[in-house]
C-alpha cells in the first residue's frame, strides 16, 4: 500500500509523527529537531531512540540547504509563535526576507526553493497567532497567508480545543492545512462554496465536526505586497478580523466562528491516573500546602516592584486540587518539578495530595507510556517535553481525513 511521505519539522519528540503513522497512511521520510537553547539535544535524543536516526538531522533548520531535504507529499511542523514581521526586500529573485532567527521564514525558504514542493501543508501553532500582535490585531497570520498564497498555497484553518473533542486535556491550538495549486484539494476548495467548505465539506470539517452559529462571514482580500501586509495591516483596529476558522484562496479570505459539534465519550483527567503506581516524590509535603493553597487561590493585593512602584494585583482562584471527572487543564513547559506553583496540577489520591507523573503528562497528550523515557533525561525535561507538545489525537484525525481525501 502506498503511503503519503511526510517531512516533519520543529519534530519535538515526534508528536505529529506518532498521529500520522497511526492511520497507517503517512511515512516520515526526513525530520528536524533542533533546540537553540540547549546544549544537549534532549528532545532530538528521544525522538531518535523511538524511531531510528535514519532520516532524523539535529542541525539548525536555518543552515540546511533546501537540496538536502527529500521530496514529500506532506510538509508539517509545529512551528514557534514569534514576531513573523517582514524585516526588508532583496534586489534577488527571492523579494523578501524576514526577521533573522524566525523560524517561519525557514519554512518559507525551503517551500520557495523546493523545484518539487510539497502539495499539502499541516501547521500548528498557539491561537493567539490569530490576534497577534497587540498593535496590529492579526497581522502575523496575515503574513503567513499572504506568503503561502504567494508560494501556490490555499489555506484552511481551525482552532481545535483536543477536549472539545472528547480528548482528555483542554489544549486549544490553531491548526492550518495548506492545498498547493497542483493538488486535488486546491481544486475542491476553489470550487465549492467557502462556507459549506468550513461547514461540512472541507478536511477539518471532516475530522472535527462544527456548527456554524451565525452564517455571517468576514471576507477580506489580502491586498498589497507581503511589506505592505507587513506595515499596514489592521493597523488601528482593537480587533482582529480572523475568526477560529477559515480559509485563504488567492488572497480573498472567508472567516466565521464555528462551535465544535460532538456527543461521544470525554475522557477525563482521572482515566489517565497511575493508580498505586506512583512513588512519595510525586507528593506533596504537608508543611508545602498551604504555599500550593496560596498559589491556586484568589488574590487582591498590594505588591511592590522592583523599581519601588506599589501596584494592585488580582487573579481569579484556581480549582484545588484538579477535577479528576473533567478534562485537565493545560498543560505547560513549567510542569516538572516539585516546587509550589499555581499552574501544576494536582490530584487527590489515595496517597493524598500529588502532582502529576510523567507518564500521565504523556497520556495527557495521547502520547504512549513512557515515550520520552531515556537515560539522562530528567523527568523534570520530561514534562517540559509535554508542555511543548501536542495532543496526539489532534493529529491522528487530521490524518485519517486528510488520507481520505488524497488517497481517494
Amino acid at each position: 500500500m502506498k503511503k503519503l511521505k511526510v517531512i516533519e519539522l520543529f519534530a519535538g519528540v515526534g508528536g505529529f509523527r506518532l498521529g500520522l503513522e497511526k492511520t497507517n497512511k503517512f511515512e516520515v521520510v526526513w525530520s528536524n529537531q533542533w533546540e537553540p537553547a540547549t546544549k544537549t539535544q534532549h528532545a532530538s535524543r528521544v525522538y531518535e531512540a523511538r524511531f531510528g536516526k535514519q532520516g532524523h538531522s539535529t542541525v539548525d533548520i536555518a543552515e540546511i540547504k533546501t537540496t538536502d531535504i527529500p521530496d514529500a507529499d506532506l510538509l508539517v511542523g509545529g512551528f514557534p509563535c514569534q514576531d513573523y514581521s517582514v524585516a526588508t526586500t532583496l534586489q534577488s529573485s527571492k523579494g523578501l526576507i524576514g526577521k533573522k532567527g524566525v523560524l517561519w521564514w525557514s519554512i518559507h525558504r525551503i517551500l520557495s526553493e523546493k523545484k518539487n514542493p510539497p502539495k499539502y501543508l499541516v501547521f500548528e501553532n498557539v491561537d493567539r497567532l490569530l490576534k497577534s500582535p497587540a498593535t496590529q490585531r492579526g497581522r502575523d497570520f496575515a503574513i503567513i497567508l499572504k506568503s503561502l498564497d504567494e508560494l501556490g498555497y490555499a489555506v484552511e484553518w481551525r482552532v481545535i480545543n483536543a477536549a472539545d473533542y472528547g480528548m482528555p486535556q483542554r489544549r486549544r491550538r490553531i491548526f492550518f492545512l495548506g492545498y498547493h495549486k497542483s493538488s486535488r484539494l486546491h481544486a475542491s476548495l476553489m470550487n465549492t462554496d467557502k462556507i459549506e467548505w468550513i461547514n461540512t465539506l472541507g478536511v477539518m470539517a471532516a475530522a472535527f465536526p462544527v456548527t456554524i452559529p451565525s452564517w455571517r462571514p468576514n471576507v477580506t482580500t489580502l491586498s498589497g505586497s507581503l511589506v505592505e501586509i507587513s506595515n499596514d495591516f489592521n493597523a488601528g483596529q482593537k480587533l482582529s478580523p480572523f475568526e477560529n476558522s477559515g480559509v485563504c484562496i488567492d488572497g480573498k479570505i472567508v472567516t466565521v466562528k464555528t462551535a465544535p459539534k460532538y456527543q461521544g465519550k470525554q475522557a477525563c483527567l482521572g482515566d489517565v491516573l497511575q493508580n498505586g503506581e506512583v512513588t512519595e516524590a510525586y507528593c506533596i509535603e504537608p508543611n508545602d500546602i498551604s504555599k500550593w493553597q496560596y498559589l491556586k487561590g484568589g488574590k487582591k493585593e498590594t505588591r511592590t516592584s522592583k523599581n519601588g512602584f506599589e501596584y494592585h494585583y488580582s487573579e481569579g482562584g484556581m480549582t484545588f486540587p484538579d477535577a479528576l471527572d473533567k478534562a485537565s487543564r493545560t498543560i505547560i513547559t513549567g510542569e516538572g518539578g516539585p516546587s509550589p506553583s499555581r499552574f501544576k496540577h494536582v490530584v487527590q489520591t489515595g496517597k493524598g495530595l500529588r502532582r502529576l507523573t510523567p507518564i500521565e503528562l504523556e497520556r495527557l497528550n495521547m502520547f504512549p507510556d513512557n515515550h520520552t523515557l531515556l537515560a539522562g533525561v530528567s523527568d523534570a525535561k520530561r514534562a517540559f517535553f509535554m508542555g511543548n507538545a501536542l495532543v496526539v489525537g489532534v493529529i491522528e484525525k487530521i490524518g485519517v481525513a486528510l488520507a481520505k481525501r488524497i488517497l481517494s
